[in-house]
């Protein structure tokens, strides 16, 4: 049996979670099943921000991405995802590893949701004050 050569990375943001799987291919990226463009929609942006850790570590095109995420909006999961492909890339290439820590992208960001407090509308907003 042939053991093919596989990288593992879990990203966080916000309430979403992905684990990422990174295998030597073409440069193909799949979300739960299905393609990154049909997952994300007409987002270019989000697409974009997937692909930032392939380049800053050089490795366009050099790896299939095989991608499972739940949990929170679209754009948590794109987060997730990012954070998730830069931690396989820094397990498959260590020498990458400073080059991923100075763009910032295997610090997990730690921003929440706010929760919401009582006796206001929502956590920071507040019902109309009137003196008189």
């Amino acid at each position: 049996m042939t053991s093919v050569i596989q990288y593992y990375g879990t990203g966080r943001r916000k309430t979403a979670e992905a684990r990422v799987r990174l295998v030597p291919g073409t440069g193909q990226v799949t979300v739960n099943g299905r393609t990154l463009e049909d997952y994300v929609g007409e987002r270019p942006g989000l697409v974009r921000e997937v692909f930032i850790a392939f380049e800053t570590a050089g490795a366009m095109g050099r790896f299939d991405c095989h991608v499972n995420v739940r949990g929170g909006g679209m754009t948590g999961q794109v987060g997730a995802i990012r954070h998730g492909v830069a931690r396989a890339l820094a397990e498959a290439a260590p020498q990458n590893r400073p080059t991923l820590r100075s763009q910032g992208l295997l610090t997990r960001d730690p921003r929440e949701k706010e929760r919401k407090k009582y006796g206001r509308k929502k956590a920071r907003k507040r019902f109309q004050f009137s003196k008189r």
